[in-house]
């Protein structure tokens, strides 16, 4: 299942939060449950005395879209996102794991991912294929999502809230890309994805997901990490 948290370096909250995600993914499958995390730096607190270099505009949209559907007061960092279905305060860990065992009781479909090798080092060719997928809720329809994540990043941080500290992130979200739409009970879908100079390959996992685009609900999950050329 997919474990969003939504966060940032000029936030004096989030430390606990990013944590807390760095240990929920590398428990994932100690208790069957495989957790996906993904770390996804939001762009507003970067006027405030430290622009988080990891930060983007569009995961700030999608934080904005979960809080129409979540109906909370306003966008908040740090901020956890299970499977599509719940939302809670990113460093509460006990919420995470009630919310992580509910989600996990939900019928989910099936997710294999083929990454293509390629001479050009810029870019990688990604197959997803979805099999077993719940019916999708009525007027509703779903989304194939591939996302680029990198482990193993810090920053020194020398203004704002958390000046003077060094701050240690898991699966940032380098990048998201909705590839087609999904269909139940199978579908696929296939894209080129660019690869930042500054990411280190060895540290990247390929995460694709199937995300009701109305209620937010993610119906099937799955990562690989990034084969070596």
């Amino acid at each position: 299942m997919i474990v969003e948290l939504f966060t940032a370096e000029g936030c004096s909250s989030c430390p606990p939060a990013d944590a807390l995600l760095q240990r929920l993914a590398e428990a994932s499958g100690a208790s069957g449950l495989e957790v996906i995390a993904l770390g996804e730096h939001v762009d507003y607190w970067d006027h405030l005395g430290w622009k988080d270099r990891f930060s983007s505009a569009r995961l700030t949209d999608r934080q904005r879209v979960y809080n129409a559907r979540f109906n909370t007061d306003s966008i908040y960092t740090p901020q956890m996102v299970v499977d599509g279905r719940a939302e809670l305060v990113g460093s509460d860990a006990a919420g995470a794991h009630r919310a992580i065992d509910r989600a996990a009781a939900a019928p989910h479909g099936a997710v294999r991912i083929a990454v293509e090798s390629s001479a050009n080092r810029a870019q990688i060719a990604v197959d997803v294929n979805v099999s077993g997928l719940p019916a999708i809720a009525r007027g509703d329809r779903a989304e194939i999502v591939v996302a680029i994540t990198e482990d193993h990043l810090s920053s020194d941080v020398t203004r704002g809230e958390n000046h003077g500290l060094v701050l240690k992130h898991a699966a940032v979200v380098r990048s998201l890309t909705t590839i087609g739409d999904a269909v139940a009970p199978a579908s696929s879908g296939r894209a080129e994805l660019p690869l930042g100079p500054d990411w280190h390959r060895d540290r990247l996992k390929i995460v694709a997901f199937v995300q009701e685009h109305r209620s937010r609900t993610i119906l099937a999950s799955a990562a690989v990490t990034m084969p070596r050329q």
